[in-house]
């Protein structure tokens, strides 16, 4: 069964270039001359590839999230870190130069979690749970303002500022060439590799955080630099296509299902399979609509959201 699903999410990635509104003429992809060559090589090649990391960055995201915060229904953009990239990029999309906006996202997760954490410990010192939970509502009280501050920046801006902005939070994985490619492939490469250095202190954590503490895990400083690494590869990814949600919530959930094993041992299955289902999302954006292409957040909210639905009905009858 297993092999079939990798089989299969193999394939989609392979058939994924090859199919969009435009009619290829694969006999010419070749040819560096003609417009098929340019389709297929400057556009939807590097599509694939960064639809595939973003969904890689984004779902094993989730997974650390939950596993920190010992709750299913947690991800970076329940904390805000997602809001606080947009909200940051808006504000370089309106008072800054155009093609330093990238910029914008990752400085709004980097602030985000600095803030966050913060706050959270001076809420509460004595008590590593009373601690994460701190954490978790000031993380939703700045989504909130976040949201408050975004629609103000909507009345002060012109139209054309207003319009990159809404197709930011829409999320959009339009590129041209590898440029953006490169620095978000870098990034979910260094998560998945971290997540395995700590894999020792996740799987105690995954009990909980005092028998970790009593483990010799030094929590609070182990929960600070993964919360840290995590919100940095997120505003990388943000920075490049805007805020895509529900891959942190839908895919894990969905390989926990399927695996049924502990967290640290499916890291990889989350991270692959992560990428695929978005590079899977991307493939209906693209040919839903005819001449036009769907928000790739949209797809991943019509998915997510009745998700996400099921998932807090499903807890209350536990």
């Amino acid at each position: 069964m297993k092999k079939i699903i990798y089989i299969s999410s193999f394939f989609i990635i392979l058939i994924a270039p090859f199919l969009g509104d435009f009619v290829i003429n694969y006999s010419n992809i070749f040819n560096e001359s003609s417009q098929d060559y340019m389709v297929f090589w400057d556009l939807r090649v590097p599509r694939v590839f960064l639809a595939f990391f973003c969904g890689s960055i984004l779902s094993l995201s989730g997974l650390i999230f939950q596993t920190i915060f010992k709750n299913a229904l947690i991800t970076p953009y329940t904390l805000g870190v997602a809001s606080g990239s947009t909200l940051f990029t808006a504000l370089f999309i309106i008072f800054l130069p155009s093609y330093i906006y990238v910029l914008g996202g990752f400085l709004g997760a980097f602030f985000t979690i600095l803030l966050l954490f913060f706050i959270a410990n001076r809420i509460n010192k004595n008590s590593i749970m009373a601690q994460t939970n701190s954490f978790l509502l000031v993380g939703i009280a700045l989504s909130f303002f976040y949201s408050a501050c975004l629609m103000l920046l909507f009345t002060v801006s012109n139209f054309e500022e207003n319009y990159s902005i809404v197709r930011y939070t829409l999320g959009s994985l339009d590129i041209v060439g590898f440029a953006y490619v490169f620095p978000v492939a870098f990034a979910s490469l260094v998560l998945l590799k971290m997540v395995y250095v700590y894999k020792k202190e996740i799987t105690l954590m995954l009990t909980s955080n005092e028998n970790a503490f009593l483990k010799g895990v030094e929590v609070k400083k182990t929960n600070f630099i993964l919360l840290l690494l995590v919100s940095f590869c997120v505003g990388v990814c943000i920075s490049f296509t805007g805020p895509i949600g529900f891959i942190g919530l839908v895919v894990p959930h969905i390989i926990k299902i399927v695996y049924k094993k502990s967290a640290y041992k499916l890291f990889w299955p989350v991270f692959f399979f992560g990428g695929v289902f978005l590079v899977l999302c991307d493939i209906i954006s693209r040919n839903l609509v005819q001449s036009s292409t769907l928000p790739i957040g949209v797809v991943t909210a019509f998915i997510g959201a009745p998700f996400f639905i099921y998932l807090i009905v499903r807890r209350s009858y536990k």
